[in-house]
């Protein structure tokens, strides 16, 4: 059994919600300071864990279920849990369903608008993992998905959607789209082959990495945005220049001659930058603001 839940946690990287889950925490304290003039309840706390950890499970389930074939036939993804025949396809629908019920059960305890919108997080989820097949916007549609977790934590607390919320949603869907664009050089070879979609089997490695650079740009300046706009402080503002800098420094390691430090600027340089966001995005509001 303990091998069997490792082998399910393996497969949707349950360490990978560290690149999604502060950006949730952020969206909700910034929500409830800006329109409700408070924090964040404990229990509200607890139950958009529990939506998160259900959207993500559900997402990277439907995923490895959907690509189990591609995935077979790529030597990098070939060893997964589903085409190395770890998992089996029943096993993972259950799984599925189960990661469902969770997201859902945390959403009626929310409000009435985080119900409303359950659709569209679960028709989000479901399209990612087939617009390779048919665009090579899949990445922009990947940060669109991964973007609803600060927009989810905004509406979780508030039970509302405004100016200030979009803007957050569409910076993290850019930062996103933009290291998924500099993830997805690695296989550019297979996806020409597969005829598969993707920004670097469309344009190139080197063309590829300065799209990610121009999205990452956006990024920044979505950031520069909300403090402009709203009543962040100079925590929130230091907070931004150490993820900016981040943000240059991971695009020094990839080059197009030389992906060796891929998974260094990925996995490592990403989950740092959600951290220090919503680290001195709590230290703003929460000390200096000393709510």
């Amino acid at each position: 059994m303990i091998r069997k839940i490792a082998v399910f946690l393996e497969m949707i990287k349950f360490e990978h919600t560290l690149f999604a889950l502060p950006f949730a925490f952020v969206g909700a304290i910034l929500g409830s300071v800006v329109v409700e003039q408070r924090l964040p309840e404990w229990a509200e706390i607890g139950w958009i864990i529990m939506a998160m950890v259900g959207a993500r499970s559900a997402a990277m389930g439907l995923n490895r279920l959907i690509d189990k074939a591609i995935d077979l036939r790529n030597p990098r993804t070939a060893t997964r849990a589903l085409p190395a025949g770890l998992l089996k396809s029943i096993e993972v629908m259950v799984f599925i369903i189960i990661s469902f019920v969770i997201l859902f059960a945390a959403a009626f305890q929310l409000n009435p608008l985080a119900v409303k919108l359950l659709p569209i997080a679960v028709f989000m989820t479901v399209i990612y993992s087939y617009t390779k097949r048919f665009t090579w916007l899949c990445h922009l549609v990947l940060g669109l998905t991964i973007g609803l977790a600060p927009l989810g934590g905004w509406v979780a607390v508030t039970g509302t959607v405004d100016g200030t919320a979009l803007l957050l949603y569409i910076t993290v869907a850019l930062w996103t789209a933009g290291f998924d664009i500099i993830y997805a050089c690695q296989d550019v070879e297979f996806d020409r082959k597969e005829a598969l979609h993707s920004i670097p089997a469309r344009f190139g490695i080197r063309g590829a990495l300065w799209i990610a650079r121009i999205a990452h740009v956006l990024t920044s300046i979505g950031f520069l945005a909300l403090f402009w706009l709203t009543d962040l402080d100079w925590g929130y503002l230091v907070g931004i220049i150490i993820a900016v800098a981040i943000l240059f420094y991971e695009h020094r390691l990839v080059k197009p001659h030389d992906l060796s430090k891929l998974n260094m600027a990925f996995f490592t340089m990403n989950g740092v930058l959600s951290l220090v966001v919503f680290v001195f995005t709590l230290f703003d509001l929460v000390v200096l603001r000393q709510w």
